[in-house]
């Protein structure tokens, strides 16, 4: 390592540090970078969950939490929830599903998920 990077290292916050670290276990868990989903394509997102809220405006319950892999974010949703077990700020998880772009932001409906223990 040159003397460049080691200054680069030096100058990083903890919070940079803390995101680098979680891009790099999102990659070894197998996610798709999060800043590249393209709409209407299947995807694996690995991230940990940042918020979970559950709308108000709506008729029918929808579950929403909203996953960060360190560089990106995505919104997976799950229709008819209001709470699923082990989703909750902090967890680290892998989802899978068809990516749609809703308000913007990347979307992914009623996915399949495993929750991973932190590296």
């Amino acid at each position: 390592m040159g003397l460049r990077e080691r200054m680069r290292d030096f100058a990083r916050t903890t919070m940079e540090q803390e995101a680098d670290d979680l891009r790099e276990q999102s990659y070894t868990e197998g996610g798709d970078d999060l800043t590249a989903l393209a709409a209407r394509h299947p995807a694996c997102v690995c991230g940990t969950v940042r918020t979970v809220t559950l709308p108000a405006h709506r008729s029918v319950p929808a579950l929403v939490a909203e996953v960060w892999d360190g560089k990106g974010a995505v919104n997976l949703v799950w229709v008819g929830r209001r709470a699923i077990g082990g989703i909750e700020p902090g967890a680290f998880l892998r989802a899978r599903g068809r990516v749609a772009t809703v308000k913007g932001i990347p979307t992914i409906f009623n996915p399949s998920y495993e929750i991973i223990p932190k590296q």
